[in-house]
């Protein structure tokens, strides 16, 4: 999730102005910063690593001339954080700049047949093929926005981009797939960004570009067009009444729930990851003698919920171990044929990489799954995967979550055809129903947050409360709990149901809200009785349930209904959006801040 700015003025530098609107982005990435401008002819840029004040003290980011021009705050996907890396990225002549903020699937293909034609690339990224893809475009006389558009039609995956060339010095041409893409308009200025944030203190009056169309800006103001068919669109633009803070969390009250509703676009990133690094991943978990999966709190459960899937895929038995208790358990047992896979949204977490540092002093295989290319764990892993989350400021993590099953799911699911032990025509189906798993998370929470929010008024002064399932449910129920725990303040306990008839049952009286997560898989039968146990004895049921279970819901005081037809070992990704959003809600009615939870932090680097 980078952020991307861009400006045409009739009057002044744009520099400054970039700068300062890129500043206003930081919350999107904050690895490199990078400006590119025109002026008398020739294109200027200015980049470099590190946070947009660090490069600014070194380069000053101000200085460039022009009255045009496009920047870049990036949160790295592909290439770690470097100044090659940084965008804007030009093509062989230094005449065309391109920023970006998305994901290019087929870069790697691209990249190759420009490379074979004779193009030179500089840096690791997806993003610096397009400006080299408009360069072949603008040599055979194509006006820019020809150009563009004939580049964009060649890329798969997702993309708001802005390009500026010498060769049409008055123009920035922008073109939106899935990433988003606004742009604003002033008297004497027009603005392109990926967030009403970056010009809201200079116009409040913003143009929303949907998905696959293209704007050109200019002096004279914009012009959108359809990508597929060239067709001209009119829009006028809105005024936005945010506040700065309200903007930056794009209208939302909080990040959490911002993050919460990210959800589908993130689940769509990780299912673009490139085929060579899943490849390689899966070559090393195919030939362990052993797999440790090796996670603190959010991570660790969807560690979990991954041992369940690799188990049932591919037949491979793995560990699933809190990070802080691995050198005690196993550290004296890890040798040569273990595969140590450590899972850690910042890459940075101490009790993780303390567990990753023993498994290595045994000669132990390290691989990662982080969201933070460039971090420690990145360094010291054999071979890692990004998850492709972008920047989560909620201290909650939730689409964190998500994000790291549906990568985890993608293993199991190649490991399982590598190891042959699931027929061809049910991993199709099982890829396909993956590839569903984002509109169904969408269609979910447009369905059932206000439901949930009814829910949190009714339960928002019980004391305690329990979430029950069964299988690789219980991780989902051990993921709501810790949500309700960490931004709520409710007690809570979280068991796979089974264990709930060996002592917490004990606690049971009327009126004492019991969470199940129950999707109709073979644990069904066995969850049913276990829902009629707890109802025995007073408690009131939540249950989170497929869509058409008339059985678990006649039981239940409150349900939840997910979508039918999921396969058991995707269901978690799904079935913990409501326990996210129970948690979300019931911090609200107690009045507690979501995004600024006590005594938690983000990242936590000490032991």
């Amino acid at each position: 999730m980078c952020g991307i700015f861009g400006c045409v003025l009739k009057n002044g530098d744009a520099a400054p102005i970039i700068h300062a609107a890129l500043k206003r982005l930081e919350y999107r990435g904050y690895d490199s910063v990078g400006e590119a401008t025109i002026h008398e002819g020739r294109l200027l840029t200015k980049k470099g690593q590190g946070k947009i004040d660090e490069v600014h003290e070194t380069y000053n980011l101000d200085a460039l001339p022009g009255q045009i021009g496009i920047g870049h705050t990036r949160w790295a996907t592909h290439g770690a954080p470097s100044r090659v890396n940084a965008h804007p990225h030009t093509d062989c002549s230094g005449k065309i700049a391109v920023v970006h903020n998305g994901i290019i699937e087929n870069f790697s293909e691209l990249k190759k047949e420009l490379e074979e034609r004779g193009h030179t690339f500089q840096s690791k990224t997806d993003t610096e093929i397009i400006p080299h893809i408009i360069e072949e475009e603008l040599e055979r006389n194509n006006t820019l926005v020809e150009a563009v558009h004939s580049a964009v039609e060649r890329l798969n995956g997702s993309y708001a981009i802005a390009v500026i060339s010498v060769k049409e010095p008055g123009k920035i041409v922008c073109v939106r797939k899935e990433s988003p893409l606004v742009i604003g308009i002033a008297e004497d200025e027009v603005y392109c960004a990926s967030d009403i944030p970056a010009f809201l203190p200079l116009t409040n009056n913003a143009v929303i570009v949907e998905n696959g169309e293209l704007v050109v800006l200019s002096d004279k103001g914009y012009e959108i067009r359809k990508i597929v068919d060239k067709s001209s669109v009119t829009r006028k633009p809105e005024v936005i009444d945010w506040d700065p803070a309200m903007a930056e969390k794009q209208g939302y009250p909080h990040f959490m729930l911002k993050e919460i509703h990210e959800q589908p676009f993130c689940i769509r990133n990780t299912l673009r990851l490139q085929e060579q690094y899943l490849e390689l991943m899966t070559t090393f978990l195919d030939r362990a003698g052993e797999v440790f999966l090796v996670a603190c709190g959010t991570s660790y459960h969807a560690c979990l919920a991954a041992s369940y899937m690799f188990s049932k895929l591919a037949m491979l038995a793995t560990h699933p171990i809190i990070a802080s208790e691995f050198v005690e358990q196993h550290g004296r047992a890890v040798n040569i044929d273990s595969v140590v896979l450590a899972v850690s949204q910042s890459g940075e977490t101490a009790d993780t990489l303390d567990a990753v540092e023993c498994a290595r002093q045994r000669a132990a295989t390290v691989l990662g799954l982080t969201n933070i290319i460039g971090s420690t764990l990145t360094r010291v892993a054999r071979a890692y995967v990004c998850q492709q989350s972008h920047p989560e400021i909620g201290v909650a993590a939730t689409k964190t979550f998500t994000s790291q099953l549906s990568v985890l799911s993608q293993l199991a699911l190649r490991l399982a055809k590598k190891r042959g032990k699931v027929s061809h025509v049910e991993i199709e189906q099982l890829e396909e129903k993956l590839e569903q798993i984002p509109d169904i998370v969408e269609g979910l929470i447009e369905t059932q947050e206000e439901k949930i929010k009814q829910l949190a008024k009714k339960y928002r002064d019980k004391q305690c409360f329990f979430f029950l399932g069964r299988g690789v449910s219980s991780a989902s129920a051990l993921e709501g709990r810790l949500k309700l725990l960490e931004i709520a303040y409710a007690p809570a306990l979280a068991y796979p149901a089974g264990e709930s008839k060996h002592g917490p049952i004990g606690l049971i009286e009327p009126g004492f809200p019991v969470i199940f997560v129950c999707p109709s898989d073979g644990t069904r039968k066995t969850i049913l009785g276990n829902i009629m146990e707890m109802k025995a004895r007073g408690a009131s049921i939540i249950a989170v349930v497929e869509e058409g279970d008339e059985g678990i819901k006649s039981l239940a005081d409150d349900y939840l209904e997910i979508p039918p037809g999921l396969p058991e070992i995707l269901s978690p990704i799904p079935y913990v959006i409501p326990l996210q959003l129970f948690a979300y809600y019931m911090a609200i009615e107690r009045g507690c801040d979501p995004d600024q939870p006590r005594n938690l932090a983000k990242s936590v680097t000490v032991k």
